[in-house]
This record gives C-alpha cells, sequence and structure tokens, in this order.
C-alpha cells in the first residue's frame, strides 16, 4: 500500500488547514460596501456591470487551462499559485483605489475561484483508494468550517464596532499569505491523471510495444517494485477518450446539464446578492450579510449531508430527477421572494432558503453524475460541467447586468433568475413524465410479446 494510516492522516490534516485558511475571507460578505467606499467610491452601477462581472469572465477564460496545467504540474504547484492569487486580489483591495485595479482585482479572484480544481484533485493523487470518502469529508468539512468562521468573525468585529470594512480586507489577506505558506509543506505529487500516469506491470503488457524485446532483468526489476512511473504523449488521446466515455451516456449527459444549469443560477446569484440588499436597505448602519453567510453555510453542509443519506441508493434515477426538478421550484420561488419584498430580512430568509435547497439538489446531481462514471474521468467530467456552467452564467451576465442587451435593474435581474430556475424545474418536470411513459409504454409492448 502506497500510504500508511498515519501517512492519509497526515494528509488530510495538511489539506484540511489550507482549504481552511483558503475559506478565510471575512471581506466577502461586504465587498459591495467596501468599494462603495473606502476611497474607492464606485457607484453602485459600476461595481454591478465593471467590477463583479470581471471574475466571471475570467473564471470562464482560465479554467480549462487551469485544469489542464494542474495535471501537468502535478497540482502542489497551483496550491501555491492559488494562495498568490488570493493574496494578489486582497493586496489590490487594499491599496489601489482605481476602476481598473479594482476590475483586476476580481479578475484574479476569478483565476483563485477556478484554481478550487487543484485542491480536490491532490487528494486523489495522494491518498490510497480506501480513504478517498474520509479524506474528501474532512476536506470539505475543512472548508464549510472556514466559510463559517469567516462569516460569523466579520459579523462580530463589526457589530460591536471593533474592526470596519477595510480591516476585514487585511485580515483575509492574512489568512491567503498563510494558506500561501502552508500549501509550500504540503508533500509533492509524483503522479497525475494524464501527463504524469503511474502504470501497474499488468497494465503495461496493454500498453504499445517496441520492436525491440524488454530486457528480462528490467521487468523483474518493474515487476518488484510493483508500479512504474511514465510520460505519457498521449495524454490528449486519454483526456478524449474519457470525455467521450463519460458523454455518450445518456445519464451523465442528463445530469450534467442539470448539474450546469443550476451551478450557473447559483452563481450569478451569489455574486449579485449583495447588490440586491442594499436597493432594499441602503442605510442598514451594520448590515448582517457576515451572520447570514454564517447561518446559510451552517444550513447547506446539513442539508448536504441529509442529501447524502436520503440519496444514497434510495432513489431511482426518474425519481431523483422529480426531487430536484421540485427543489428548483422551490429555489425560484425563494429568489422571487428575495426580490419582490422590501424588508431586507425577509430577503435574508429566502437567500438562506434557497442556498439550503441549492445544497440539497447540487449534492443529488453530483451523486447521480458520478454513479455512471469510471473513477478516473470524475475530475475532467466535473471540470467540463463547471465551465458550461461558467459559459452560461456569462451568457447571463452579458444579457441581464452588462447593459448590453436588457436594462434590468436588480430586482428585475433577480426576477429573471427566479424565473430561471421556476422554467428548468418544468423543463425537467416534463422530461421525467415523457421518459416515464416511453418506459411505461416498451414495457407494455414487451408484455404483449411474451404472452
Amino acid at each position: 500500500m502506497f500510504f500508511n494510516k498515519q501517512e492519509w492522516l497526515k494528509i488530510s490534516f495538511l489539506l484540511c488547514v489550507c482549504g481552511f485558511a483558503r475559506e478565510i475571507r471575512p471581506n466577502e460578505p461586504y465587498i459591495n460596501e467596501y468599494l462603495r467606499g473606502y476611497g474607492h467610491n464606485f457607484t453602485q452601477d459600476e461595481i454591478s456591470q465593471k467590477i463583479l462581472p470581471a471574475t466571471t469572465y475570467t473564471y470562464l477564460a482560465v479554467l480549462v487551462i487551469i485544469f489542464l496545467i494542474t495535471d501537468l504540474l502535478r497540482y502542489k504547484p497551483l496550491l501555491i499559485i492559488m494562495g498568490l492569487f488570493g493574496t494578489i486580489m486582497s493586496s489590490m483591495l487594499i491599496w489601489t483605489t482605481s476602476l481598473i485595479c479594482a476590475q483586476i482585482a476580481m479578475a484574479f479572484y476569478g483565476m483563485f475561484l477556478a484554481c478550487e480544481v487543484a485542491y480536490f484533485a491532490y487528494i486523489y493523487t495522494k491518498v490510497d483508494k480506501p480513504y478517498y470518502s474520509k479524506v474528501t469529508a474532512h476536506t470539505r468539512a475543512a472548508m464549510f468550517l472556514g466559510q463559517l468562521v469567516a462569516g460569523m468573525l466579520s459579523q462580530i468585529l463589526l457589530y460591536f464596532d471593533i474592526a470596519d470594512y477595510k480591516s476585514l480586507n487585511y485580515m483575509t489577506l492574512c489568512a491567503q499569505i498563510f494558506a500561501t505558506l502552508w500549501a509550500f509543506i504540503l508533500p509533492k505529487v509524483d503522479q497525475s491523471l494524464y501527463f504524469h500516469r503511474k502504470t501497474s506491470i499488468k497494465n503495461a503488457t496493454k500498453l504499445p510495444l517496441s520492436s525491440s524485446a524488454p530486457n528480462p532483468q528490467d521487468t523483474k526489476s518493474i515487476a518488484s517494485e510493483g508500479s512504474q512511473q511514465v510520460e505519457t504523449p498521449k495524454a490528449f488521446k486519454l483526456l478524449w477518450s474519457h470525455f467521450y466515455n463519460a458523454y455518450s451516456n445518456l445519464r451523465v449527459v442528463q445530469w450534467s446539464i442539470w448539474y450546469a444549469v443550476s451551478l450557473c443560477g447559483y452563481l450569478q446569484i451569489v455574486f449579485y446578492t449583495q447588490v440586491l440588499w442594499i436597493k432594499i436597505e441602503p442605510n442598514m448602519e451594520v448590515a448582517l450579510n457576515g451572520g447570514v453567510d454564517a447561518v446559510l453555510t451552517a444550513l447547506a453542509t446539513v442539508m448536504a449531508l441529509v442529501a447524502g443519506y436520503v440519496h444514497a441508493g434510495r432513489l431511482k434515477p426518474l425519481q431523483s430527477l422529480l426531487v430536484v426538478s421540485v427543489f428548483a421550484a422551490l429555489e425560484g420561488g425563494a429568489i422571487l421572494l428575495c426580490s419582490l419584498t422590501s424588508n431586507i430580512y425577509v430577503s435574508y430568509g429566502g437567500y438562506i432558503l434557497f442556498t439550503g435547497l441549492y445544497a440539497f439538489s447540487i449534492t443529488v446531481a453530483s451523486a447521480e453524475v458520478a454513479r455512471y462514471l469510471e473513477e478516473d474521468s470524475f475530475g475532467l467530467v466535473f471540470g467540463v460541467n463547471t465551465f458550461m456552467a461558467v459559459l452560461l452564467q456569462t451568457f447571463l451576465t452579458i444579457i441581464v447586468v452588462s447593459g448590453s442587451v436588457f436594462s434590468l435593474d436588480i430586482r428585475g435581474q433577480y426576477t429573471v433568475y427566479a424565473f430561471y430556475y421556476i422554467t428548468i424545474s418544468c423543463a425537467f418536470v416534463i422530461a421525467v413524465a415523457v421518459e416515464y411513459l416511453i418506459g411505461r409504454r416498451k414495457e407494455n409492448i414487451l408484455a404483449r410479446v411474451a404472452d
């Protein structure tokens, strides 16, 4: 076994600390308020239409590149780079005040988000297969804990007037510097999925053989080691093979579409919620954004666990799809409530409800996608699905946020997002009904033939 029991615990601890520090970003719940003052003095239209969209556009532009570089450089360098992106983003928000610098800072934030793929991919190259689920659970919990602490910390410090919005940026900067330095002590990775594969002696016999016969002594040496590190010039061929095998499965396509459209809406709503809250309550002395983030993080964690327990092996594919379709309608209703109300606390409640419902449905969707995949293609497929989600989000940003197509105010934008989820729900309910009726018809035909 590549790692003993103590080794996987060590890897888990190191990754948990890195993930926890990465999520300590207490400035995020109040980034909108910060950009409106503290020497920036941007208008709300500048923030909504020129600054925040830079994150979406950059995220889309670099996601595929980051995925390939992550595998090529074998993960650890990307974790260090991720910390550097977070450090640069925080530094620019603190020490620069121009519009172009704010846009560049948000672009670095987009690259920071894209690098998350390296964090989770690292697990599956440094930990033995029997420990995958445990380390995944540990690292996810660490990230949720980091978000929870960041939300509570920002709310408490502001409520008791211990810190201001700029101080929260300094705290974020310190956390990102720590995460960067911590990434340096992570063990290096000697193999990767596509560009630096590790091939066992059993699989080695399947590789194309050269014209000369192998040296028996070399074969004996390889067999005694149990595995051999190989460079593969066919990395892109393997990428295509995984891609084709995954998306030639109609269930994978079905759930991938759901995953992408659902994630797209979630990202768009999360990015611009603070703008909506400013519209609803522009003169709130101390906004409760941090507290809301803490509550929704705790709820999302519970809902994800409930989804894993309720869904695992208990629901058939069509039943699962029907459940998440109903949840999508509820998500749309929660967002519609957020957009129509004039009470900030009702809007907070609607947003928390939306996040909890989303956490449940995206967990189910992830499990359904994974059910039909070869193990090695997990990262590729979820990377492609995330790319499609960000691509859709970019189109949505251009259409309803930038003013290039429709000049909608923030309430109008959130009304669009609400009906976006309701439309998704209706479309998938119809798809479930059609598939069910087709299945029943086939069963009846087969029954008549059998008789």
